[in-house]
């Protein structure tokens, strides 16, 4: 019987991995449609993406002219004049390449039906695996593609993009976040017109200079947060990447994703796969904000670790003290922090260095020793610190990078990324200097650091993970001459792998992501870390923007939020302590401020607050969002709330960003509720006697469809409303 059993299975694997397709190949998830087309022999097509189609609906797609019959990976060398995804020099000078389709096979795997196309050139023995993983619980597409080849040397890649894709209407808007420094993820927004746009990255190391990865396209006009159709997409890389959008005569938009192709020509040898990053595609009829609720239940569920988990409520020392750590400091912030009901203190920069003191950003990175003029009893008496006061501790290091002034340096020069005869160009503090992550030894020194760390001192639970620095120097010693072109993507292979061993062994600890520039996070490294810091700017006023940004296409309970001081270390601006800590509440709750400086009273309402947090804390790290009311619209106030799926509970969230005299402030129509129940409504951080609407019972689809009036009076007024379904 069981061997029957065995066969039946192997029977249903077989015929759900090989398989003779009739031409068409439809790719779907519970409500979206991918159509591609292919004869054996001849080139595959892009026909659709849009809502989900069955089989016999196909002929429907192309009756109502809807099938777009353009190449689905264009390559160069078919078709010089048409903008290629894959473009290659082979060793005897040839540039051209004619693809054409030799096989298609699906997969069933876990919640995915994976798709893999494989194409082959007509005279080179040069393959191309096209891979779609469509996801049976999310309406998400991953595809990437597979490059590999058996002539007699190597062949240069010159343009290897992961994905390629096509709209056609006429009225496409795109969305994407720009900016910089301390005024990261602000939402651009612009109507594709005929020509080319182009969005990138040439930091090197893990950030984004200017732009985030991602791209959301609105294809009924300028987008809404709620309503209208939109494709949103994410490269999964962290390194350097190129967006190009190719708008035709015929608004026929084209939508490549890549890794960025300037000064990172690879050569790839015979029997070498080199295999892309992979570009996530959703689509969505319910605006900017459907397509983001997509996003953030794939990364849950795929593409951040711990994705379904809670976050503790954490103090960070670095504005509290920024280098001045030491043992007396900590201790009497853990005591705050623990007296307010935070759940975990994090020790930032300034705790290490030996012959070089870590006191301030000129020196000491890659010397991961304690600094025990600061910390006389080590990390193991702050841990126990932590102990005594019922919270846990966690540690700031920046593995990536090292200073001219450091042993490391002093001892292994050539371990830094430099350009043998010139000079170097420093980052920040005119010191820093980029490790190459190329280099094996360097991976094993990396790892072993915090392999150390952690097997020293068990009872670290958090890592904050920083990287300040852009690649300035592009030259590696371990690199041969010949594929020096590599340094922008083998830096980041290394980087990954030092990332999966620490994972590996140590599931639990939770690692922030911390960086700089305009676009500090990727899904690229996500899978390894459970949050990340939005910015260096905690502002609450400037966080409103940068967080409705992020928010496009990441998860609240990935984004690091912190109440911090006024006046505000960045940009002097004085705000309440309600506002600060209500912008704070809309994702992971965090202080970064020095405890000690505060009155009785404000520790009294961070108290209540953080109490009030933890009640309504799984509903906004975990709970579907709704943007609302966008700062963008310069309406005067920003809202945005979440629900859980059920729709028994909701988490409203309303914000006055600007206060005039007579200022007319619209009403909301909150969402995601069910219209058929009443929600009893509760203040969760009022200074004083509540406001109006507390206690208030009121039906969804008024809620819905009238909306309320918020009472946001005061300059920088701001209101949290708990929804309960009675």
């Amino acid at each position: 019987m069981k061997k029957l059993y065995l066969f039946v299975s192997l029977l249903f694997m077989s015929l759900h991995t090989l398989w003779a397709w009739d031409n068409h190949i439809l790719i779907s998830t519970p409500r979206t449609s991918l159509l591609l087309y292919a004869e054996k022999g001849n080139s595959l097509r892009f026909q659709y993406l849009g809502d989900k189609i069955t089989s016999g609906q196909i002929p429907h797609i192309y009756s109502s002219g809807n099938g777009l019959n353009r190449p689905a990976y264009p390559v160069f060398g078919t078709s010089c004049s048409q903008t290629p995804a894959l473009q290659v020099e082979h060793a005897n000078g040839d540039w051209t390449l004619d693809m054409v389709a030799e096989s298609v096979e699906t997969q069933i795997i876990e919640n995915a039906h994976q798709t893999v196309i494989t194409l082959v050139d007509k005279l080179y023995p040069f393959v191309v695996k096209l891979y779609y993983k469509a996801y049976d619980n999310v309406d998400m597409i991953e595809t990437w593609a597979e490059i590999s080849h058996t002539e007699k040397k190597a062949v240069a890649l010159k343009r290897f993009d992961s994905g390629h894709f096509l709209l056609s209407q006429n009225d496409v808007w795109v969305s994407h976040m720009h900016g910089s420094w301390a005024s990261e993820t602000f939402v651009t927004t612009e109507r594709l017109e005929s020509g080319m746009k182009v969005i990138k990255n040439m930091d090197g190391a893990r950030n984004g200079q200017n732009d985030h990865a991602e791209i959301m396209l609105s294809l009924d006009g300028k987008p809404n947060e709620n309503t209208g159709r939109v494709v949103g997409a994410a490269l999964c890389w962290s390194g350097n990447y190129k967006f190009r959008i190719d708008t035709d005569n015929n608004s026929v938009h084209h939508i490549f994703a890549g890794i960025n192709d300037e000064a990172s020509e690879y050569k790839l040898e015979p029997k070498e796969v080199f295999v892309t990053p992979k570009l996530a595609i959703t689509y969505s009829q319910e605006g900017l904000s459907g397509a983001s609720r997509n996003f953030h239940r794939w990364a849950r569920n795929n593409r951040l670790h711990d994705g379904w988990g809670t976050r503790d409520i954490l103090l960070n020392s670095w504005e509290g003290v920024y280098f001045g750590v030491n043992e007396t400091g900590m201790d009497q912030m853990m005591s705050d922090i623990a007296g307010m009901g935070g759940e975990l203190f994090v020790m930032d920069d300034g705790w290490f260095g030996d012959k070089y003191p870590r006191n301030n950003d000129v020196s000491s990175l890659g010397d991961w020793v304690v600094d025990t003029r600061k910390l006389p009893k080590g990390i193991k008496g702050l841990t126990d610190t932590a102990k005594k006061y019922g919270i846990k501790f966690g540690i700031w290091i920046e593995p990536e990078s090292t200073n001219s002034q450091s042993e490391l340096f002093e001892k292994h020069p050539d371990w830094v990324l430099q350009v043998k005869g010139r000079t170097f160009n420093y980052g920040r503090g005119g010191t820093q200097l980029l490790l190459d992550m190329c280099n094996p030894k360097v991976q094993d020194f990396a790892f072993n650091f915090v392999d150390t760390l952690l097997t020293n001192y068990p009872e670290i639970a958090y890592l904050k993970w920083d990287a300040n620095t852009e690649l300035k120097n592009y030259g590696s010693t371990y690199l041969p001459k010949d594929k020096q072109s590599h340094i922008y993507i083998d830096y980041h292979r290394g980087l990954i792998k030092v990332l999966e061993r620490i994972r590996a062994k140590y599931p639990k600890v939770v690692i922030q992501a911390c960086g700089g520039g305009g676009g500090r996070v990727n899904y690229g490294v996500m899978p390894y870390n459970d949050e990340f810091w939005v910015s260096d700017n905690t502002d609450a006023l400037q966080r409103i923007y940068m967080q409705w940004g992020t928010s496009y296409f990441y998860p609240s309970n990935a984004m690091a939020q912190h109440v911090s001081a006024s006046p505000n270390h960045q940009t002097g601006r004085r705000l309440p302590l309600k506002f600060r800590f209500d912008v704070a509440m809309s994702g992971r709750l965090g202080m970064e401020i020095q405890p000690k400086n505060m009155t009785d009273d404000e520790k009294t309402f961070a108290r209540k607050s953080i109490e009030s947090y933890k009640d309504i804390r799984s509903i906004v790290q975990l709970g579907n969002l709704y943007r609302l009311v966008s700062p963008y619209d310069r309406k005067g106030m920003a809202s945005l709330m979440y629900t859980n799926d059920e729709q028994t509970k909701a988490v409203f969230f309303a914000y006055k960003i600007e206060h005039f005299v007579n200022q007319v402030m619209p009403r909301i129509r909150l969402a995601g509720l069910d219209p058929q129940k009443t929600y009893k409504l509760r203040e969760v951080t009022p200074t004083g006697k509540p406001c109006s609407l507390d206690g208030k019972l009121i039906s969804g689809s008024v809620l819905m469809n009238t909306g309320i009036a918020v009472p946001l009076w005061q300059e920088y007024s701001s209101v949290v409303l708990e929804l309960t379904a009675e």
